[in-house]
């Protein structure tokens, strides 16, 4: 017998085997459905209040304190940042909310920190102004909006 028709016969074997072996393969199992993950409730949306400009206002006079008091060592001055960590957990629903009022308190307590290194006459005078502005700012919020 000589090699040609052999290997043509091998050949149609093999062939003739490979649809066969492809009728034979598994299905894979089919697939689980993914479980359902429980819903998470909506992030609240960041729409700005009607008192967010007071409220933020608030929060510079609070930064501002927060560092004219502890500056002159006034008795209160540990009372301040406290205040505004209050005002953060009660106003601040939103990340983006919460860092805008952060951002207030810092902007008022920098802004003392870049100018004034001691207490002066004009630290009492500036405390002094803040006390008035914030009292104002807090009545006027709640008398408006509640609270």
């Amino acid at each position: 017998m000589s090699r040609l028709p052999l290997a043509t016969a091998l050949l149609a074997t093999i062939l003739a085997a490979q649809p066969a072996l492809a009728q034979q393969r598994t299905k894979p199992a089919p697939k689980e459905a993914p479980k359902e993950q429980p819903k998470e409730a909506p992030a609240p949306a960041d729409v700005p209040a009607p008192y967010d400009r007071d409220l933020m206002r608030m929060a510079e006079v609070i930064g501002s304190l927060a560092f004219l008091r502890n500056l002159c060592a006034m008795p209160d001055a540990a009372e301040w940042p406290a205040r505004m960590k209050a005002l953060i957990e009660a106003e601040g629903i939103t990340p983006a909310r919460r860092d805008r009022l952060a951002g207030a308190y810092n902007r008022g307590y920098k802004a003392y920190a870049l100018t004034y290194r001691v207490c002066t006459a004009a630290a009492h005078e500036a405390t002094a102004r803040f006390l008035a502005e914030g009292e104002k700012l807090s009545h006027a919020l709640a008398g408006r909006f509640g609270g």
